[in-house]
């Protein structure tokens, strides 16, 4: 079992740090044991208004209150990691390790969420977007289209590459994507890489594709 003190410290570590704390594996279990082994404790006292079972009650929500508060605050700082590695940027792989299974899973699902996501809207909006073929290459603006066309956009940004979602098979060598960025990956990592980089990581076996769409 985990009693309220133990509880404390572990909540008060998570407040004092903007990083994932190591915590024990079944922390969670044990708090459900705590509280289930007070509740009986309530149950067989004969009068449920004394001093006894009050003392006991109030224990026992402190302690559901405490755990609840660790999983928030734990629960931000997954959530944050995984918006950090759906978009390709590095994130410390020991936060990753101080995981308990659970919230492992739960950062899998929502970097797998924010990258699906990302996937089908950008490739909504390349889809939608109306390609200027006379593009001056010298860096001048495009001429605005004539009143003929039925196409009226007031500018044409530069195209973004197409991402695809990928699980690292095998450590890389730091490398620039075709999007500019710098990326340093492990083995384990889910990331959304611009397709063309992602393309050639899987044909090597280095990665596997995750998009189910393709």
């Amino acid at each position: 079992m985990v009693g309220l003190d133990d509880l404390r410290k572990v909540l008060l570590s998570e407040r004092e740090t903007g990083r994932l704390t190591q915590i024990p594996q079944d922390l969670f279990d044990r708090t459900h044991t705590a509280v289930s082994n007070l509740l009986s404790k309530v149950y067989a006292i004969e009068d449920p208004l004394s001093d006894e079972a009050r003392t006991i009650i109030e224990e026992t929500m402190s302690i559901r209150e405490t755990a609840d508060d660790i999983f928030v605050i734990r629960a931000k700082k997954i959530i944050t990691l995984a918006e950090s590695q759906a978009q390709g940027n590095y994130i410390d792989r020991d936060e990753t390790k101080r995981m308990i299974p659970p919230e492992r899973e739960m950062f899998d699902s929502i970097t797998s969420a924010i990258g699906d996501c990302q996937s089908k809207l950008f490739t909504n909006i390349h889809q939608s977007l109306v390609v200027q073929h006379n593009t001056d290459l010298s860096g001048t603006k495009n001429q605005p289209p004539s009143h003929e066309s039925t196409a009226t956009p007031l500018s044409s940004p530069p195209l973004s590459p197409q991402y695809t979602l990928v699980k690292v098979l095998a450590d890389i060598d730091s490398f620039m994507g075709i999007d500019g960025r710098i990326y340093t990956l492990t083995q384990g990592d889910i990331v959304m890489l611009p397709e063309r980089n992602a393309e050639v990581l899987v044909e090597r076996n280095i990665a596997l594709n995750m998009n189910l769409s393709k």
